[in-house]
């Protein structure tokens, strides 16, 4: 098919991408199928983007000549686009077109001819497509071809067999055998999954030298589906090829498998992709080295993986958290050491390892203090909980006889380390002992605290820490369960994480245009009226035909499903049981009122597919807590969002023979104040994006596995509430903020009027000051502050301040605001002078540095108004402040914390590079700033150049590897031998520091600048290439989990 740069009639209509210029503009057809969809281009794709248009253009031009004279033609070109090239580019970087004639390729710089003349059979310049036919060259005979002039390999594979190593072995060897020594020439991860993995074939690559095989024991959850054959060479000719073949005979052979060639000559960006994702899975904790020691334990897990799965032996637990365990971990140990707070609650669906938290935490807390593990009470309410609870705190900690059950038959022989259950709590009494009597209290299901049994336990003791873990933190009986820990959670498990790591099982999310129009019900204290909405749902025919035509068009097979469904109230539930007997789908109504045997013959009957749907209201019963449950109807509005993924967790469970859950969601007309975008924002995994574009690009952000589809009016309905949420307006909020005074008689804290208007602590603040908010709603005095408009915008500035360090020392500053400055701030260069000057910049902007800083100070306090919002905004974000920073103990920046965000103002002002109390300033771009009077090199990165939510151009220069080693590409000028290059790489020598200041973009989803988080510290690892430069810095302090999310672009979950 001819590309349509090359066409002269009108365009055809479709999609395209191409760069727009008169000919394409020319071609567009008149009329209504004329209407072009057009976006600028971004200034960080735009090098490549005008490249791939002038290499098409050249192809067209140079191929157009013919005859004898062809060649001198085509050379007479390119010395003229030489000469133009000459002219804007300095002359370290002139090009040379001057071919030599006649034209020919080089092929090889080698001492050995023989060697270099074994080569694949498709170009090492262009990547290519074998698909096994006739024609295609076999993809075993292409890797020994290859691996003949490689100058190291990896291989990424599921499983290895004989037959497959045997045909690449004698290439593989003598690859090693070149390695220099101290280097790795050889490396393979794979699984253990299904036994499927030769245990001979691994010992046969582990007798090479220079070979290194890393293995996943983890067959429950395997990932590893990819196949990749990596084949780097240092002339920058690489080439990978990526497909469907394992390292087996039939793969490499005779297997119809399909693999692109992908040379990393042709496409340097895809090239980097896969190079930098082989890198993080190799840093990976959960592939594990194996060796000539080790090997016994792969033919151990390769032999369990092949008998059947009743006579396998049960599998021990993971001794180290997933990544987004450990953010929890750290926001709890963040709780204690920064916030004094010990009461902590923990929301997390069942199956996504809370008590394995539990289990971690308590270690985490143990090990900092002196002496034998403090004293434990683990307390649920069935024995299988305390049975895994046990199990997991052994496995953690190592300790096979830590602990004891008091649960049914079993007796304890110590009590100081105990998992007992209420029931047992009960019985014995043991409120009697001494309020102290255990260190570390863990209530499981935390849910059940409202009850009689669970408060006296919870009245009575007073231990060192408390720990609340709960799947339902919203009973239906009103009951507050938070109420111990602030009226609020600790920290909340993201139900995407658990997915990626395949704790919960996949879902897919339709939603259905419902035709039931809800904006004109009433809407009282954050809902609707439940009578109302049963008025309209209960007896309603036509909508639940509705429900049930959808369910046969999503589902299919209904009469296999296990279905639950949600209504509105008893009646509505019945109701619907009703018609779908009516209609021959069996099911059952079980609500509150439903008696333990019916509750226990329904969970059966569902799981033989007796019936196939369960409709209930009150989700939090037991009774409908049931693993195999593969379909959720959600046929009445949720206004919580905890409710909302309460329900939902019915059916994430994981279960043999379950692939997904499938999510039926019913999308009616609603009230502007019903809000989708929580609920969305939950089930998608780039919270940095925005949402708007996710919804109308289809969701393109889902965890593994997931999908999330909206019909067209029901997709129109969404967006337009979404915007209607994301877009409230000054004289909205204002409203609001006035029915909260009337309804509690009193104006909100902040806290309380972010959760009644259900807005971002930003969506308050760009509106300005805050308590000029209040002031409109009748909540507060005018406020007094002349400067008002410009500190809005700096107070809504620093409440992205994230370092509690800073913040404790503004508010104690502040606290002083009606004295004159303190004699103690005037020293020059002294900490708190530096502390001060960085709020100076936040809330005055970079013109604020031109005013000294008793200057400024006055001005602030003429300002009380603002003094106050900006007090009230920090002791808010002191809250929110969970990060523990390592100290640092040295000159230079120690008003910069590890770990937190800043400005770059505010970095440039703590470095000393921007003082105040003058207009002169030294321009700073983004790149790499020297400073050399304190011998630093500040590199300052955003991740994702480009504004695009996915470019493959630009998107994979920097990146974290893991928690210790950060990736990084210089400027595309710098070489390996220029001072600066060797600066960057013998720093150390040179007697100069990186300190690494990274984001994942330049704009908050919000429009803000999005502010850096400094890594710390950092010296070289390891280096790649030159112009640019590709450096690995392994940085002082680990990244926490929390950093790591967003630095770590290639990893999963």
């Amino acid at each position: 098919m001819p590309h349509p740069e090359s066409e002269s009639g009108p365009l055809l209509p479709g999609i395209y991408e191409l760069l727009l210029n008169q000919r394409t503009l020319r071609r567009l057809p008149e009329g209504p199928t004329g209407q072009r969809l057009t976006r600028l281009l971004d200034p960080a794709e735009a090098h490549t983007a005008l490249a791939q248009c002038l290499e098409r253009l050249l192809v067209q031009v140079l191929s157009r000549h013919s005859g004898g004279t062809r060649l001198e033609w085509q050379q007479r070109l390119l010395e003229r686009i030489e000469t133009v090239l000459r002219e804007e580019l300095p002359a370290d970087e002139h090009p040379d077109l001057q071919l030599v004639r006649p034209w020919e390729w080089l092929l090889a710089v080698t001492q050995d001819p023989g060697t270099a003349e074994i080569r694949p059979d498709t170009p090492l310049s262009r990547s290519a497509l074998l698909t096994g036919t006739r024609l295609d060259p076999a993809l075993g005979l292409q890797l020994v071809k290859e691996l003949a002039t490689a100058d190291r390999v990896d291989i990424l594979c599921s499983f290895i067999r004989w037959g497959g190593v045997r045909i690449l072995l004698p290439e593989l060897r003598r690859l090693c055998e070149r390695a220099a020594p101290g280097t790795t020439a050889l490396r393979i991860i794979t699984t253990s999954y299904m036994g499927n993995t030769d245990p001979d074939a691994v010992e046969a690559l582990l007798e090479l030298p220079a070979t290194e095989v890393r293995v996943s024991y983890d067959t429950r959850q395997t990932r590893l589906h990819a196949k990749a054959y990596l084949v780097y060479r240092q002339t920058g000719f690489g080439s990978a090829y990526v497909g469907s073949a394992n390292l087996s005979r039939a793969a490499l052979s005779e297997g119809l498998e399909w693999t692109t060639k992908i040379s990393q000559y042709e496409l340097p960006h895809l090239w980097q992709k896969l190079a930098a994702t082989f890198d993080s899975y190799w840093l990976d904790a959960d592939f594990e080295p194996v060796n000539g020691e080790t090997v016994s334990r792969l033919v151990s897990a390769i032999r369990t993986e092949r008998l059947p799965a009743a006579e396998r032996p049960p599998t021990w637990f993971d001794l180290r958290p997933f990544p987004f365990q450990q953010e929890i971990l750290d926001q709890l140990r963040g709780e204690r050491e920064l916030q004094g707070r010990n009461q902590h609650l923990v929301v997390a669906a069942t199956g996504t390892g809370k008590t394995m938290i539990a289990a971690f935490d308590y270690r985490q807390w143990a090990e900092g203090r002196p002496g034998p593990k403090p004293s434990l009470l683990f307390v649920a309410h069935r024995q299988e909980i305390l049975e895994q609870a046990l199990q997991g705190f052994r496995a953690v900690l190592r300790d096979q006889n830590f602990g004891d059950l008091l649960v049914g038959p079993h007796q304890p022989g110590q009590t100081e380390h105990l998992f007992c259950s209420i029931q047992s709590y009960m019985s014995r009494e043991m409120w009697r002992v001494p309020e102290d009597r255990w260190q570390y209290v863990v209530v499981d299901e935390f849910h059940h605290a409202a009850a009689a049994s669970y408060r006296r336990l919870l009245e009575h003791h007073r231990p060192e820490v408390l720990l609340g873990l709960t799947a339902t933190p919203e009973r239906t009986d009103g009951l507050d369960v938070t109420g111990l820990f602030g009226g609020r959670f600790s920290a909340e498990i993201r139900l995407p994480d658990a997915i990626n790591r395949q704790l919960l099982c996949p879902f897919q999310y339709f939603g259905v245009t419902d035709s039931v129009d809800l904006s004109r019900l009433r809407w009282e204290r954050g809902g609707y009226r439940t009578e109302d909405l049963d008025q309209v749902y209960t007896g309603n025919d036509l909508r639940a035909l509705q429900v049930l035509e959808k369910l046969h068009e999503i589902v299919r097979a209904v009469r296999q499903m296990r279905a639950v469904g949600f209504c509105v109230s008893v009646e509505h539930a019945r109701f619907m049981a009703r018609l779908f007997n009516e209609r021959g789908v069996p099911a059952l109504a079980i609500t509150g009122d439903s008696d333990d045997e019916l509750r226990r013959t329904a969970r059966r009957k569902l799981v033989d597919r007796e019936v196939n749907v369960l409709f209930t209201v009150d989700l939090l019963s037991e009774g409908v807590d049931i693993p195999e449950i593969d379909t959720a109807l959600m046929l009445r509005p949720t206004e919580s969002l905890t409710v909302f993924l309460q329900q939902i967790g019915r059916g994430l469970r994981r279960h043999p023979g379950k692939e997904q859950l499938t999510i039926i969601d019913f999308i009616g007309q609603q009230r502007r104040e019903f809000r989708f975008a929580d609920r969305f924002r939950a089930l998608g995994t780039q919270g940095s994006v925005a949402l708007e574009a996710e919804i109308e690009q289809g969701f393109p952000h889902v965890p593994l596995g997931c999908l999330i589809q909206l019909e067209r009016v029901a997709q129109q309905r969404v967006l337009e509430n979404v915007r209607g949420s994301l877009r409230q307006t000054r004289g909205q909020i204002v409203q609001q903020l006035r029915q909260f005074r009337t309804q509690e008689g009193r104006g909100p804290s902040l806290d309380e009027a972010l959760g009644y208007c259900r807005v971002t602590l930003d969506d308050l603040l760009k509106r300005g000051l805050w308590s000029r908010l209040l002031c409109e709603a009748g909540c507060r005095a005018e406020p007094v502050a002349p400067d008002e408009e410009e500190l809005a915008k700096g107070i809504r500035r620093l409440a992205l301040q994230d370092d509690s360090r800073q913040l404790e020392f503004w508010l104690r500053v502040l606290q002083s605001a009606d004295d004159p400055m303190p004699e103690r701030l005037a020293a020059p260069k002294s900490l708190d002078e530096t502390r001060l000057a960085m709020l100076q910049v936040g809330l005055w902007g970079e013109k604020g540095l031109e005013m000294q800083l008793s200057e400024a100070w006055t001005r602030l306090c003429d300002n009380p108004g603002a003094i106050s919002d900006l007090r009230e905004v920090l002791q808010w974000s002191r809250r929110q402040s969970h990060g523990i920073s390592p100290t640092l103990g040295r000159s230079g920046w120690e008003a910069l914390a590890v770990h937190s965000h800043y400005s770059r103002n505010e970095i440039l002002v703590a470095l000393g590079v921007w003082p105040v109390g003058t207009s002169r300033r030294r321009m700073v771009n983004e790149g790499v700033l020297q400073v050399k009077e304190r011998r630093l090199d500040v590199l300052f990165v955003t991740l994702r150049k480009s504004e695009a939510e996915y470019s493959p151009t630009t998107m994979y220069a920097d990146y974290a590897l893991n928690e210790r080693l950060f990736h990084w590409q210089s400027q595309s000028t710098t070489a390996v031998d220029s001072p600066t290059g060797r600066r960057y790489l013998e720093h150390r020598e040179q007697g100069y520091t990186p300190l690494l200041f990274v984001r994942e973009s330049r704009k908050l989803p919000t429009g803000e600048t999005a502010p850096y988080a400094f890594l710390g510290p950092c010296e070289y690892s390891s280096h790649e290439g030159s112009r640019p430069i590709s450096i690995v810095w392994r940085t002082e302090f680990p990244i926490p989990a929390r950093l790591l999310r967003d630095f770590a672009s290639q990893r999963v979950g």
